[in-house]
């Protein structure tokens, strides 16, 4: 008994990470309708794992099982935006309080590469996909180096929300936006390494509101739409 209930833990949190995975990276879209035979048919396990893992995910907020209706992916509005990013930003300060004195000098040499790929305008997908790796790099570095594991799980799954809604409004940064964006990740980095506790508070408030008001745009823009349409404008 022991051995099938450690094995069928194991199938739902392997089942977890899949639709996870799936529903961050745009495979599953924000609305649409999971069913469960399905998932269950096409990850080869039982609807065990599959109704298991599907609770995990109502409860961190990325599915929303709607009682005579269904289970669809969640989609965030405009005021969810909004509140996800005041929440992260405190988060990033707390964490940013606890590393400034615990980041090594590797750390902050890896913090200054960062910076400079993030010098470089994404032109395409892949070059944006790697700019976002980049970006989402020098805040974990920080979440490292604070220690703080409940922080970094909190974090993490904020993070995930705020990507479902930038590839859900389709959200593209201008060269003026990113050249704003890079501007304020060297100012948290140069903060960072003059151990300016202060400095790094305000240049991380400045980055997260630049962020969460293109962001905000985007998902209001999406909104207007007529249904159907898959193309929101560029924020701004």
């Amino acid at each position: 008994m022991e051995l099938t209930k450690l094995h069928r833990e194991r199938a739902v949190d392997a089942v977890y990470q899949a639709l996870r995975q799936a529903i961050v990276s745009n495979g599953i879209r924000p609305g649409e309708r999971l069913n469960v035979d399905d998932l269950a048919r096409r990850l080869g396990v039982s609807l065990t794992p599959v109704r298991g893992a599907i609770q995990q995910l109502a409860t961190e907020g990325l599915v929303e099982i709607r009682p005579r209706s269904g289970t669809f992916v969640a989609s965030l509005s405009a005021q969810d935006v909004e509140e996800t990013y005041r929440i992260r930003c405190a988060l990033e300060c707390l964490a940013a309080e606890d590393a400034i004195h615990a980041l090594t000098a590797q750390d902050i040499r890896r913090l200054k590469d960062l910076v400079k790929h993030l010098k470089k305008h994404p032109k395409n997908p892949d070059e944006q996909s790697a700019y976002e790796r980049y970006r989402t790099e020098v805040h974990q570095v920080i979440l490292q180096a604070a220690g703080n594991k409940r922080l970094q799980e909190i974090y993490d799954a904020l993070n995930a929300h705020i990507k479902i809604a930038r590839l859900h409004a389709a959200e593209v940064k201008s060269a003026a936006r990113l050249a704003e964006d890079h501007a304020d990740h060297e100012a948290i980095v140069d903060a960072l390494e003059a151990k300016d506790l202060a400095g790094v508070v305000l240049a991380l408030r400045r980055q997260s509101d630049r962020a969460k008001q293109g962001l905000v745009a985007a998902v209001q823009r999406l909104a207007t739409q007529p249904p159907g349409s898959e193309h929101a404008a560029a924020a701004g």
